[in-house]
């Protein structure tokens, strides 16, 4: 019995910390989510960096490099059903999503590599796509990086906003 006791005690000693650890992350795990009407998903797991004080774009996120678009861990992007996003064809799977941020048009790249950490950006061979992605000034600054879907035009529009800037594009089914 006191071995049980002992070897719980040390497990809670090597969980705990690590578990602790990822509460207190600077960059918090997020989700965002769609769902469509016949009730397949499209879901982005993220972590969401803090701007505190930074200048983001063209400082902390380089302009005209690729970018992991979010904190940590690369961004996932993970689908039920086969898309369309901003014309481009998705074939329902598992992928990660970086973007290439510029002034005035930001680049979206689905790649079909998956688990790696996300930069530096040596995935070109695994790409299934780019596609161009709308950008709108927000007049107040977004602290947290956020990625959101609005359920709109018979799907969701994928949007990521930071600092004073949102990048948007259609996402749809392909029936």
């Amino acid at each position: 019995m006191q071995r049980f006791v002992v070897f719980f005690a040390l497990l809670g000693l090597l969980v705990t910390p690590r578990a602790h650890a990822q509460a207190q992350r600077p960059s918090p795990a997020a989700q965002a989510q769609c769902k469509f009407a016949d009730g397949k998903t499209v879901s982005v797991d993220y972590s969401s960096p803090r701007m505190k004080g930074r200048k983001v774009y063209g400082g902390l996120v380089p302009y005209g490099q690729v970018w992991r678009t979010g904190a940590n861990e690369a961004t996932t992007f993970v689908t039920t059903a086969n898309l369309i996003v901003e014309g481009k064809h998705v074939p329902a799977g598992s992928y990660t999503i970086f973007t290439i941020p510029n002034p005035s048009q930001w680049t979206l790249i689905i790649n079909k590599k998956t688990g790696e950490w996300g930069i530096p950006y040596k995935y070109e061979s695994d790409e299934l796509t780019r596609t161009t992605l709308t950008l709108l000034p927000i007049a107040d600054p977004v602290e947290n990086l956020t990625i959101s879907f609005d359920q709109r035009f018979g799907g969701c529009v994928f949007k990521i906003r930071w600092e004073n800037v949102e990048a948007s594009g259609l996402v749809v089914e392909d029936k």
